[in-house]
């Protein structure tokens, strides 16, 4: 499609693994606790201190003999925490989607069944290919364009859009208003007139999602409330230039309809 050209040109012009863990020394061999010193009793040495081995004290054993005086009522329910589905997925811009990702890396990651190769929409009602994450879930799809197209391999764009709840860095997802994503730049930004697709960040004004860690680069699609009133969207079809803070963007409540994460 013609706005996701336009979208990943934008991307490209506002254009380390944890150490090991230390455990420590095993236990001489045979278990045996260290000499006693002859000063102490010799009963002390028959009870030598297990470290696997937890002594209750008389209070919690009938505790637990006499069980729960208030069952199930305080008790937190497994069904009231949210599913994985409806949690938020987020992009770090490492491990599956940094810069040196590919194909196989995903499919080691999320498992071979949920990441297929296929075509997707690309510009001018083109179709490109692209890894896609769990394809059948419109909630966790998730589309990635590699640089080299024929090993997979070295990230070029990932692409969040349609119902998909992955979250991009700084917690940006689907939704998200632009009030909210200016205040994460830290300053206003400038935009793209509002066309039939919704409007585009145009230039972060060196904010704070002008540069993100691990080196990749954000943009977004916004589009504005359909309920908001039509001379205030006519406004900002009008316009040449538009900052995120302007009363007239404002006035027609831009929410995030697509986002894209390049290097």
């Amino acid at each position: 499609m013609g706005r996701r050209l336009i979208l990943w040109v934008l991307v490209a012009a506002v254009a380390a693994p944890a150490a090991a863990q230390q455990w420590p020394d095993p236990p001489p061999a045979g278990g045996q606790p260290p000499a006693q010193s002859k000063a102490k009793p010799k009963a002390k040495a028959k009870q030598a201190p297990r470290d696997d081995v937890e002594e209750l004290t008389p209070a919690q054993i009938k505790r637990a003999q006499e069980g729960d005086p208030r069952p199930g009522k305080d008790m937190p329910q497994a069904v009231k925490r949210p599913s994985k589905s409806a949690q938020a997925r987020q992009i770090d811009c490492r491990g599956a989607f940094a810069r040196d990702s590919s194909h196989i890396r995903l499919a080691q990651i999320f498992g071979p069944t949920n990441v297929i190769f296929t075509d997707v929409d690309g510009p001018d009602n083109t179709k490109i290919p692209a890894s896609v994450l769990f394809p059948k879930d419109p909630q966790r799809r998730l589309e990635m364009l590699w640089n080299n197209t024929g090993s997979r391999s070295g990230t070029q764009v990932i692409a969040i859009n349609g119902k998909s709840n992955w979250a991009a860095p700084r917690g940006i997802k689907l939704g998200t208003p632009i009030a909210t994503v200016e205040k994460l730049n830290g300053k206003p930004f400038k935009l793209t007139a509002f066309g039939a697709d919704g409007s585009s960040a145009a230039d972060w004004q060196e904010g704070a999602l002008l540069k993100l860690q691990g080196g990749c680069k954000i943009g977004m699609r916004f589009v504005a409330d359909p309920k908001a009133p039509q001379d205030a969207r006519s406004q900002v079809a009008a316009a040449k230039e538009l900052l995120s803070s302007d009363a007239g963007v404002r006035a027609v409540r831009p929410t995030v309809a697509e986002i894209l994460i390049g290097y």
